[in-house]
């Protein structure tokens, strides 16, 4: 079966080392990277962690740094494959466009939120002593 173009073009920025775009969207694509640079850390840690005992510790250690080797070059190269980069790219310039809360709002709506929630964790223990209160009184529940 042919490759369609896409995967031509991707196996072919594998191998390359160039950047594509390098000064639009650095820090959307740096931040991509490094979050999927750290899921592989995690990865290989639990891979490390789960290979066999018998094995010898400089193997599973060798092992575990060249799956971290080996994403992070996949990483570098994946938000630098043109039809991504463009994607995060245009992610940043919507990211700018947006108009943020100020600390002022930030704070009131962060208060509103915590206030309610103790309410409502208020209202339940409310409900539930209403309920246990009721239900021993009929000796439906034995404590």
């Amino acid at each position: 079966m042919a490759k369609s173009k896409t995967e031509q073009a991707f196996s072919a920025t594998l191998v390359s080392g160039g950047l594509y775009k390098r000064n639009q969207g650095r820090l959307v694509r740096q931040l991509t990277a490094i979050g999927l640079v750290a899921v592989a850390i995690f990865g290989a840690y639990s891979l490390y962690n789960a290979l066999p005992l018998g094995m010898s510790a400089g193997l599973q250690k060798g092992i575990a740094v060249g799956v971290v080797v080996v994403s992070a070059w996949l990483a570098y190269r994946l938000v630098n494959f043109p039809r991504f980069a463009d994607f995060l790219i245009s992610v940043e310039a919507e990211v700018g466009k947006v108009t943020w809360a100020t600390k002022e709002q930030l704070w009131r709506s962060t208060t509103v939120v915590i206030v309610v929630m103790f309410l409502l964790a208020f209202l339940l223990l409310a409900f539930d002593l209403f309920w246990q209160a009721l239900f021993k009184g009929i000796g439906f529940l034995q404590i």
